[in-house]
Formats: structure tokens, sequence, C-alpha cells
């Protein structure tokens, strides 16, 4: 059965799902009642043929109502927990819903729409008759450039990877993410775990991170994927040797060579990589050879059905991966005249091999010259005292700004070596940076914010 057959997630699902599980922190469900029971009750029925809003706040729920309602809704947007209710209601109104699926009914309480309350855990399911339809899954951008855009996919985009990757290497696969499954990145880790014969473990935003690794252990994780922050933050944990993953990715920020090399040592037995993947661009392409960047060579290839180039220093993909259109008052031209997606990310050819420096809409201006702040941190990074930091522009009277770097740093590094590491980042900034680009302030701080959806938040001062 080819994909373009397929219309439903569930039709994925082979036999062998004996021993196949999703959990979280509160429930282990077995895959089996993906097909054998529901969540939505005699609901599903309703539900047939319109648009549905899916805002549950239990990641378990939301992933086996999403296998409900593929092939039977019209289309369904995925609504992460954080989304306020001003832009909940945009959402309603762009995406056409006629009703929403959620476990929090007196917060979702929209005007005009029905609302649908989901079970905490799946039930015993009569017999119901379903209706084959390709469903539209909608999912929202992550906003690092602005205001969330809706974006529409398709199950055979969404899959395309998948398929072409096919089953885990050494045997089925415990799959977990840092990433929220209603976001894009932890969608592909969801798909991939019950398409290729594999278990699910989901992450709990309220988790501290050690009880998190202690439960990734206990549950055999095997394949794991996260941001470079997320990963970065689990380093500075000292919880990175509670378990031993034997698959290790990174996404959805630049992986500079400090988290690729921090991973390798505490994994030294994983297969650790990085992958580009965006919500708009589809999944484009894995880079596993240790190096931050990726080869000169894939760029014109038509490498596994992706097309990539570069156009003004911005990485373009050409795919049958990509989203097919945005939807709602952001509605835009997705793909240029040739179908290629300007990503926004940009890059730099250093030798032979591209370098991602930083977003086309991070960019901060320092007395008229353009700056990624990305570039400044990949340095920082790189010193031996530094676990994670932050450049950002703050006003200046004289430039018009100057560019400020948070950093954390090592654990026992105290008070007394402040001045010595801050001198030495310096340093390295002077002889890898233009002046422009050399921080004007480094302040030590003891934690950094990241988004919900796992990036480094960048909020100028």
């Amino acid at each position: 059965m080819s994909p373009r057959e397929i219309f439903a997630l569930r039709n994925y699902l082979g036999p062998e799902l004996t021993g196949r599980t999703i959990s979280d922190a509160r429930q282990i469900v077995s895959l089996s009642d993906i097909l054998e029971r529901t969540c939505l009750g005699n609901r599903l029925r309703e539900l047939a043929g319109r648009a549905v809003l899916l805002a549950v706040t239990d990641q378990l729920i939301s992933g086996l109502v999403m296998t409900e309602l593929d092939g039977v809704a019209w289309r369904m947007l995925l609504c992460p927990p954080d989304v306020s209710a001003d832009h909940f209601q945009w959402l309603v109104q762009d995406a056409g819903v006629d009703a929403v699926v959620t476990d929090r009914p007196a917060e979702r309480n929209t005007a005009g729409v029905e609302l649908v309350v989901t079970a905490r855990s799946p039930a015993a399911a009569a017999s119901r008759a379903r209706t084959e339809r390709a469903t539209e899954w909608l999912m929202l951008t992550s906003g690092t450039s602005g205001v969330p855009k809706i974006v529409r996919h398709t199950l055979e985009g969404l899959t395309g990877a998948i398929i072409a990757d096919g089953p885990a290497r050494g045997g089925p696969a415990v799959w977990a993410t840092f990433y929220d499954i209603r976001r894009y990145g932890g969608l592909q880790i969801f798909l991939r775990a019950i398409i290729g014969g594999g278990s699910m473990v989901l992450s709990q935003p309220e988790e501290l991170i050690a009880d998190h690794v202690a439960r990734l252990n206990k549950m055999g994780v095997t394949h794991i994927s996260g941001t470079p922050s997320h990963w970065r933050k689990l380093l500075m944990s000292g919880s990175a040797s509670g378990f031993s993953p034997s698959y290790v990715r990174l996404s959805g920020e630049i992986a500079d060579q400090a988290v690729l090399d921090g991973l390798s040592k505490a994994y030294p037995k994983a297969s650790i990589g990085h992958a580009y993947a965006s919500t708009e661009a589809g999944v484009g392409f894995a880079v596993n050879d240790g190096r931050e960047g990726f080869p000169a060579h894939m760029v014109g290839d038509r490498n596994g059905g992706v097309e990539m180039k570069v156009e003004d220093g911005s990485l373009r993909i050409r795919s049958t991966r990509t989203a097919h259109a945005y939807v709602g008052r952001h509605a835009a031209a997705l793909t240029d005249g040739d179908g290629f997606v300007d990503t926004g990310d940009m890059v730099e050819l250093r030798g032979d091999r591209y370098h991602f420096v930083g977003r086309r809409g991070g960019i901060i201006n320092i007395g008229g010259l353009k700056v990624h702040p990305e570039e400044i941190e990949a340095v920082i990074n790189r010193h031996a005292e530094v676990r994670m930091s932050r450049a950002k522009s703050r006003r200046s009277p004289i430039t018009g700004a100057i560019v400020v770097a948070d950093v954390i740093l090592a654990d026992g590094c105290g008070p007394d070596r402040s001045e010595e590491i801050r001198a030495n980042i310096l340093a390295d900034c002077r002889a890898q940076l233009a002046a422009h680009k050399v921080p004007a302030v480094i302040r030590f701080v003891a934690s950094l914010d990241v988004t919900a959806a796992g990036k480094l938040a960048r909020n100028d001062a």
C-alpha cells in the first residue's frame, strides 16, 4: 500500500503492536489501544468532515485523539497548551474551526463552536463506522520571528521522511523527545515511533530534569531528540549519565560544535547527529559526521527527494515534504515560482561546508552593521568553562546598540575566577569575530529562558 493510498494514520499500524506503548509521567497505554479504544467515545461520528481544533493539555491523550480524528475530520489543528486565550480565538477564526476537542471546556469555550470533552484515559470503543478522507493537518510555527503562523500539511508529506528512512536500525526503538508532539519536531518523533515499530515516551512540562531522565532510563529509551537548548540544559543538569541512548538527534536551532562535542563526550557509544527541519519546509536532511554545518555538495543535489539551494544567503528547500500553504490571516505564498520554500535560515560557505549563521529575522543592528547573535554564541560556547550563552543587543547612546552576552558557566567556576574567564571569552571573540560583533558586556547568569518550542528565548533588553 503506497502512502497515497493511505488516508488515515491508523492504517499505517501493522498487526505487531504487542509490547509497544506510549507513555508519560502519569500513565502507560498500549499502542493497540489506538485501534481498540477511544478518548472521544460516540462523539467521533459527529466530527466527521469538520474542522476540529485539538486543544488537550495532556500530550498522551492528544496523540491518541490525533489518530482517531485523522481520516475522519476534514482538518485538524494541533494547538500546544501554551497558546494564549487571545491567540486561541484567532486560531478558531483563521482555521474555520467549528468544533474544539479539549479537556478544559471552561477555558476553551468559544461562541458558535461546539465543544467535545475528551476522556483522560482511553475507554473501550463500540463498533463505529469511519469516513476515510485525507485529513488536513494544521500546526503552528514556533513564532521565533514573530506571531505564529498556521501551516497546512498532509499525512503523506508528514510521513515522507519516515517512510523513506524505514524502521530504526538495531531492532524496535523506544523513542523520546523533549519536544511537544503538537509541534512539528515532536510530531515527527511521535509518527516515527508508531509507524516505525517502536514505543514512545513523552515529556512532561513541569517534570524536573532528573526525574525525566530517570523515567527515560526506566522505560529503556534508545532514540531521543531535542533542540540544542534542550540538550544544553540536560548537560548542565548533571543528569546526562542517568541513561544511555544509542541515537541522539538535535534540531530546531543551530547545533554548534560545542554542544555536539558535549554530547559525544556524554554518550561516546551513541550515534549523534543534527537534522534540519522546519514547520514550513518539512524534514530536509540529517548530518551524522559529528561536525556543525553541512557538506556543500548537498546543495544542488536531489537527496532523498529533497533539493536545496542558497539564494541571497538563505537556505531554500523543495520537496514533497513541504507544507502546502499558510492558512488564515497570514495566508501568503509558501513557495517561490519554482516550488522552493525560503526557510529564512542564513548560511555561509566556509571551505567545503555550509555553516548556519542565524535567522534572517533575528539580526541585530550594531552601529548600522548587521550581527547574527548565534554567530557570537557559537564562539562563546566553545570556551571550556561555558555551558550556554545568549547574545542580544542593548541600546547605546553612542552606537545605537551594543552586544551584551549572558553566559552560564560550568559548575565549580566561582566568583574568584569570573574576571579571568570574562577576559578569556573576550579574547576568543576578538580573535574570531569582527570588532562590531565582540560583546561590550558579558554578564554571568544562573539560567536562560527557553521558549515552549524548546528554543532559546530572544527578547532584547
